[in-house]
């Protein structure tokens, strides 16, 4: 229900009139209102999880302790505008905060008892904490679903360290959903180039010294830096980078400078770049165990 946690929260304050709660205290009801949907082997991970989520996010602790203190004093609640469209606000975002919540706990049961102990770790709780403050700056529905993928797969596969998980969700936090429409671009369509790219996604070519060419040239660059996406190179068998040989006459010197839409060097995603887009872009990973101890995917 839309505002389930809302309205439950409220009713806190009809029982008798005590101090408003703390904000820790706060969360338990929520926790609680989450945890009793799910079934009794997930009730019991889903409580580290509940907790490490809204604890990460200073102000929902706050919101319930305001809406049991505004709800016992109703005469202030009639004139008190302001604190009544910030709670009004506030509760739309905890309502979406409890959907993404319990979409990631509906994954954990998906992935099996195998997982308990994963979910419940010191490293997993952590990323999942400086996931959720993530998920609290994001100001787009795209953005939010990147994290809860992140922290879904996070819990149900290991392709790479916590220390890697936790550098991309600094990356889904800085990053525009314009860098991740191109991650995606490049990685459904391997070898693009400039000139595909961004005819795949936006269509008509900009002239060269437009606000959308140098835009399209930050997000290339934003991308390459980081070590997600590079240009297409041979390797030898032991994945050693070959030097581009040169032609043995030099063409003449063009008279223009390089296109930002080139149509010549394809573009990859690196191995850094698939495991980013594992974690994030991939809304249902399968998790396969073999005989050695290692987790792998399909």
């Amino acid at each position: 229900m839309p505002y389930s946690l809302f309205y439950s929260t409220t009713m806190l304050s009809d029982q008798s009139k005590q101090p408003a709660p703390s904000s820790d205290d706060a969360l338990e009801p929520i926790g609680a209102e989450l945890a009793k949907r799910s079934t009794s082997r997930a009730r019991r991970i889903a409580e580290k999880f509940v907790v490490a989520a809204l604890g990460s996010i200073p102000w929902v602790g706050g919101f319930v302790a305001a809406a049991a203190e505004l709800r016992r004093d109703e005469a202030a609640s009639e004139s008190d505008d302001l604190r009544t469209q910030w709670l009004h606000e506030h509760a739309r975002k905890l309502a979406e905060l409890e959907a993404t919540m319990e979409a990631v706990v509906s994954r954990f049961e998906s992935f099996g008892s195998r997982v308990d102990e994963r979910i419940q770790s010191p490293g997993y709780l952590s990323v999942v904490r400086q996931a959720f403050r993530a998920w609290d700056r994001s100001e787009t529905d795209d953005k939010r679903q990147l994290i809860a993928n992140l922290v879904a797969n996070a819990a149900g596969t290991r392709v790479c360290s916590d220390d890697v998980v936790r550098l991309f969700v600094e990356w889904v936090d800085s990053f525009h959903e314009a860098h991740f429409a191109i991650v995606r671009e490049v990685h459904h369509n391997p070898g693009s180039t400039r000139f595909e790219i961004w005819q795949a996604i936006y269509g008509e070519l900009p002239r060269e010294d437009s606000a959308e060419a140098d835009l399209f040239r930050l997000l290339i660059r934003d991308l390459s830096t980081q070590g997600v996406i590079r240009q297409a190179r041979d390797t030898t068998e032991r994945g050693e980078f070959l030097r581009h040989r040169p032609p043995a006459r030099r063409a003449p010197t063009p008279a223009t400078m390089k296109s930002s839409f080139d149509d010549t060097d394809p573009y990859v995603l690196t191995d850094l770049g698939r495991q980013l887009v594992h974690y994030t872009l991939m809304g249902d990973v399968r998790r396969l165990e073999k005989a050695d101890g290692q987790v792998h995917q399909r």
